[in-house]
């Protein structure tokens, strides 16, 4: 009695073995290169983000804050910088924050003293995106003072002059500037976005 051996189907089930590796293979090259994509996505968001607040801290730093040291109202400057919606908040938390130590800001609530620039921020304004891409929205808070005795007139009073054999001697008093701990964010305008930048500056006037 001889013994069978029959190989039907062995084919078809091979084809489906290898059909099924080609698939797994496939989805998985699929998966790479979809997260590759959200990441450089991602990243490419997060660096105009970070580029926004750059700009915010040039902006807030060299124009902004020596304007307001000055003593020009925030109606004025928001006037002056309506293409990019300046705005301030309506209270006196920040000329608190520009003239006293953090101790002393009593005029300021919780949301206005936390670490987050986001949330009721100092000033905040907007940077356009060429269409049709959303533009930045760029906040900043000034999250500790230091106060110091810089002249915020930015004027110069010159001492009475002597002779050069004269004896008196004039004291001049040493410069310490005020510090200030800022906060800068910048973030897409668009729904869903996760990537923001934040910026921390000391700044010294």
């Amino acid at each position: 009695m001889g013994i069978l051996r029959s190989q039907v189907g062995a084919a078809l089930i091979t084809a489906l073995m290898l059909t099924m590796l080609a698939l797994v293979i496939a989805l998985t090259l699929l998966t790479v290169v979809g997260t590759g994509i959200k990441v450089s996505a991602g990243q490419k968001r997060y660096k105009s983000s970070m580029t926004a607040a750059q700009g915010g801290v040039e902006l807030l730093t060299r124009e902004i804050m020596p304007r307001i040291f000055r003593g020009d109202a925030y109606g004025v400057l928001e006037k002056e910088y309506s293409l990019i919606d300046l705005a301030f908040p309506k209270d006196d938390c920040l000329r608190q924050k520009l003239d006293e130590p953090t101790a002393k800001w009593n005029k300021c609530g919780t949301t206005r003293t936390s670490t987050d620039p986001g949330q009721a921020p100092d000033l905040s304004f907007r940077l356009s995106g060429v269409a049709p891409e959303k533009g930045f929205s760029v906040t900043s808070k000034i999250l500790d003072t230091v106060p110091g005795n810089s002249d915020r007139n930015s004027s110069e009073f010159l001492d009475q002059g002597d002779s050069v054999t004269g004896k008196d001697e004039v004291i001049h008093p040493q410069h310490v500037p005020a510090m200030y701990n800022i906060s800068v964010q910048g973030v897409r305008e668009e729904e869903g976005v996760r990537e923001k930048a934040r910026l921390s500056v000391l700044y010294a006037y």
